[in-house]
């Protein structure tokens, strides 16, 4: 497994990966409001590094450099829970400096669980009911 930086030519892959995972994930979410720009509008002026073997993007982190903080991780479904998730964590970690932190949608179980299997700590849940995130760090 390859990971580096995204460039314009993944960005159709990308957004394919974005709304495959999300409507196969987001389950407290409106699937038929997902759409392929979705991917353009939430990772605007972001940084993203993907995961790619055999030519294949399995995923992508998409970083907010200056604030130290992850915005988004997809892994594409066919290749959830092979440590593809696991290795982009592991080179945002590296490309930023500590503490860093991510909000997780308090909804998504599996998510929180894989972060904090990764070493990220639960520091405070706010939003308001039917949008409660919760604000991790990793230090």
């Amino acid at each position: 497994m390859q990971i580096r930086a995204a460039n314009r030519s993944d960005y159709p892959e990308l957004r394919q990966i974005y709304l495959e995972s999300r409507r196969k994930s987001f389950v407290w979410e409106d699937e038929n409001e997902m759409t392929l720009a979705d991917f353009d509008k939430h990772t605007s002026e972001e940084y993203i590094i993907l995961a790619e073997e055999d030519h294949r993007i399995l995923g992508f982190t998409s970083l907010y450099l200056s604030d130290n903080f992850i915005h988004n991780l997809f892994v594409h479904p066919e290749f959830s829970g092979k440590g593809v998730g696991s290795k982009l964590l592991d080179v945002a970690t590296l490309k930023m400096k500590k503490p860093l932190t991510l909000k997780c949608v308090s909804a998504n179980h599996k998510a929180m669980k894989f972060y904090e299997k990764n070493g990220w700590k639960k520091v405070v849940e706010e939003g308001v009911p039917g949008e409660k995130y919760w604000v991790m760090v990793y230090e």
